[in-house]
């Protein structure tokens, strides 16, 4: 039973997640689709962080937040893709109360983590451009590591008041979700209470969590910007842009993804663009992540290939 009595009033006990649309039957071409996308993430992922931390010259402060992001990514798309490709496979799925809000406990607090975890990576590549002779003193391993944890803190602190707040409503007018995963918008649009106040505190906490992340990227390539066009040798100046570049790519990517999201008018009309553009940066963004910041980068390719190497010498 996926709805219950309690006095007088019916409340969930279980959602029904319908996936992309309401077609009653399974779509086998998209769920291989993103099954091969999945498996390509975890092995991208994995092989990032593997090669990250098997080379000791890969041991600074710039792999060693990619290999987070590759660590949180890993996680993010393992927390969505399963039960997405359960629903694809069987049409719709279910997802028990409590397994919803962990679910959307875990993309939350990934999700903002991620962002301010771009930002710490703009930092990062400001102090390697613009403070070149400081970067050692400055980017320290016990200063990484307060990062990296302030990071991960302010996305779990985010995501547990996010989802304090949504669990507190009463779900009762109805127990489907038109989405593939459990997030914020389709529960608040089932809730049979006021929700004026839960948008609201979204909104706040959010907006704490992606303004402050985007004015420090936006600050970083500013200063980064203006101090490219003072180098005056092409080569010194193609090394510096070719560093940001991957990084560049992976923010615009994600950014202009999650502000379609949820700026989108919430209208049955725009619902399955949103869905898409959801799956794309919890599924398909953890698989691009990895392959942007390894094609781009000569010395990740060249320790990939030597570890493939490795590895089929060692099996002849």
């Amino acid at each position: 039973m996926g709805i219950s009595e309690d006095n007088n009033r019916s409340l969930i006990d279980e959602f029904v997640l319908i996936g992309f649309s309401d077609r009653p039957y399974p779509d086998m071409c998209l769920f291989f689709v993103f099954l091969n996308i999945y498996i390509i993430s975890i092995l991208g992922n994995t092989g990032l962080i593997y090669v990250v931390y098997n080379n000791i010259r890969f041991h600074t402060s710039m792999y060693f937040f990619l290999s987070n992001l590759s660590v949180i990514d890993l996680v993010y798309a393992s927390d969505i893709a399963p039960k997405m490709l359960v629903g694809l496979y069987f049409s719709k799925t279910s997802i028990s109360f409590l397994g919803c809000a962990i679910q959307l406990f875990i993309f939350c607090a990934l999700g903002s983590t991620e962002c301010v975890l771009f930002a710490v990576m703009a930092y990062d590549r400001y102090v390697a451009i613009c403070s070149p002779l400081n970067y050692n003193l400055i980017m320290q391993q016990k200063t990484c590591l307060g990062l990296m944890l302030g990071a991960y803190g302010t996305g779990f602190l985010h995501s547990l008041i996010e989802t304090c707040c949504t669990f507190r409503i009463s779900f009762c007018s109805s127990n489907v979700l038109h989405h593939f995963v459990c997030d914020f918008p389709p529960l608040l649009s089932i809730s049979c209470t006021d929700t004026t106040l839960n948008e609201l505190v979204l909104f706040i906490f959010s907006s704490l969590v992606t303004v402050p992340s985007i004015v420090v990227i936006l600050g970083s390539y500013g200063s980064i910007f203006t101090t490219i066009l003072k180098i005056r040798a092409p080569e010194g100046r193609q090394k510096a842009y070719s560093t940001c570049a991957s990084h560049i790519i992976a923010v615009a990517l994600l950014y202009s993804t999650v502000l379609y999201v949820y700026l989108s008018p919430k209208s049955p009309s725009f619902r399955d663009n949103v869905n898409m553009a959801t799956v794309f940066y919890t599924v398909v963004l953890p698989m691009l992540n990895p392959l942007i910041y390894s094609l781009r980068n000569k010395e990740i390719k060249s320790a990939i290939i030597q570890s493939f190497k490795s590895i089929f010498c060692c099996r002849s």
